[in-house]
């Protein structure tokens, strides 16, 4: 009986974990279309606070079902609040701020540097990780294809627009970042969905608040395609996708689950040309090519921890 029950379980691990991996991938990857739908009708603040708004609703029903232990203390507390801002609010308002001036496609690409930051961070701030020589490549592929997606940019939009919403997606990808390494030394001991809950619950309120400042007031979007791209983003972008992720950290680790990274730039880029009708050219292809190139070659034994956790998650 124990024989046939373990049977079972490699047997659904075997298609299970992969149909989550290319799941999470497909879902972080389209965000950036549907972050590019939204911003057509409603302003980034309000977009973001709905989004993240519906995640946090979502993620709190599960908590509460599921009975989980809430901090008790201020120093539970301070670090999701921090969390919230540094690792959700800020970097997906970037993001969603710099995609009323790029493409889709190009964010998502962008977007993708977090693990070259990551380095950045670990190995010259910090002194936690090892700079190689191996790695300084991989960051000068990653930035050279940042460069290059940033130039096509500029000449797209004939101005400094294409430059500046490229440089706050990149902006995005340094918060996600710090994020990340503040959870690795911060949040240890936290049930990992009360941090996504407690991530969720706070960058709401962040961004209520700025939405209320910068925007007016409360809007509500009313075209048909916004709705379903703010409802898209706020229960699979953000809820689901942060349970598949958790997933993946738990039974394959923080490295391996990390590795979505490379997936998601390849998936916005197709969205963008194929159902956006974005444009797609040598130096939107060589780009792409650099930063994954890059990303991979930073990322050998490269322990991520949280990598955009409770993240990414991205978008």
């Amino acid at each position: 009986m124990r024989r046939v029950a373990f049977g079972l379980m490699v047997s659904r691990s075997r298609w299970l974990l992969p149909a989550a991996f290319v799941l999470l991938g497909l879902i972080w990857g389209s965000s950036f279309a549907w972050i590019k739908i939204a911003v057509e009708e409603i302003p980034p603040a309000t977009l973001v606070a709905w989004r993240m708004t519906l995640g946090a609703i979502a993620m709190l029903g599960m908590l509460a079902l599921m009975r989980v232990r809430w901090p008790r203390g201020w120093g539970e507390w301070v670090p999701l609040v921090v969390l919230g801002a540094v690792n959700a609010a800020i970097p997906i308002f970037l993001i969603s701020w710099g995609e009323q001036f790029i493409d889709s496609g190009t964010a998502a690409v962008l977007n993708s540097l977090v693990p070259i930051f990551s380095l950045v961070i670990a190995g010259v701030a910090l002194k936690t990780e090892p700079v190689t020589a191996l790695r300084v490549i991989g960051l000068v592929l990653g930035f050279g294809g940042t460069a290059l997606l940033a130039s096509r940019e500029f000449e797209l939009r004939a101005d400094a627009s294409g430059l500046i919403g490229a440089l706050a997606v990149v902006l995005a990808a340094i918060s996600y970042a710090v994020g990340a390494s503040f959870a690795r030394h911060r949040i240890q001991r936290t049930h990992r969905y009360v941090v996504a809950g407690g991530t969720l619950l706070f960058a709401a309120l962040d961004m209520w608040a700025l939405a209320l400042l910068v925007d007016g007031g409360v809007i509500v979007p009313v075209q048909l395609d916004t709705i379903i791209a703010v409802v898209w983003l706020g229960v699979l972008g953000s809820f689901i996708a942060y349970l598949l992720f958790f997933f993946l950290i738990e039974h394959l680790g923080a490295t391996m689950a990390s590795m979505v990274t490379y997936i998601f730039p390849v998936v916005g880029v197709a969205i963008g040309v194929l159902l956006l009708g974005e444009l797609m050219d040598m130096r939107l292809a060589i780009g792409t090519a650099l930063v994954l190139v890059g990303i991979m070659v930073v990322s050998l034994r490269y322990d991520s921890g949280v990598s955009r956790a409770p993240a990414e998650a991205r978008k």
